[in-house]
């Protein structure tokens, strides 16, 4: 074997002995549609993504974003709503929310919208989705749309075309 190869079979028993040590947690749990916190990853840019009940309808999430060009850590305060449906655990969100971020000249080269000299962004969000906290496992899947506006002198709106997206977390009861 190469060390391509080496790395592919290491990866996949390190990926087999995760799920697996998720799935023996979760039996040890009693697993519902309801958790407390949840910490996993979000697309459109990747990041980070802590969220904490601190009701039962009202969650904290906060959100580390970074690529290539751009840094952002986002604080949301989020108000969940049931969806009437058969699907237990599925449910609607709204909420505000703040942010910080540092962009690099070159995203700024590619957006004419931004103005200022400053790479440092500081604004106001909103956010909208859903979240289905999946019932037989630890973990929840959430879709949203986050639009932002920055106040500095990077002012600018953000449609959202890169912001939100898509989360999967890990769940704790």
């Amino acid at each position: 074997m190469n060390f391509t190869s080496n790395r592919i079979v290491k990866n996949t028993v390190l990926l087999l002995s995760l799920l697996f040590s998720f799935l023996i947690i979760a039996k040890a749990q009693n697993v519902t549609s309801e958790y407390s916190i949840a910490i996993g990853l979000k697309s459109l840019p990747g990041g980070i993504s802590f969220k904490q009940f601190i009701s039962k309808n009202n969650a904290l999430e906060g959100i580390l974003y970074f690529d290539k060009d751009v840094t952002r850590v986002s604080a949301l305060y989020e108000f969940y709503y049931d969806i009437p449906s058969s699907i237990e655990g599925l449910k609607w969100f709204i909420g505000p929310g703040i942010h910080a971020g540092n962009w690099t000249n070159r995203y700024k080269a590619n957006n004419p919208n931004i103005s200022g000299n400053k790479t440092l962004g500081i604004g106001l969000d909103a956010i909208i989705g859903i979240d289905y906290k999946i019932d037989a496992l630890p973990f929840d899947i959430s879709f949203d749309w986050q639009p932002s506006i920055n106040l500095n002198s990077n002012a600018y709106f953000n449609e959202g075309v890169t912001w939100g997206g898509v989360a999967i977390r890990y769940t704790i009861k």
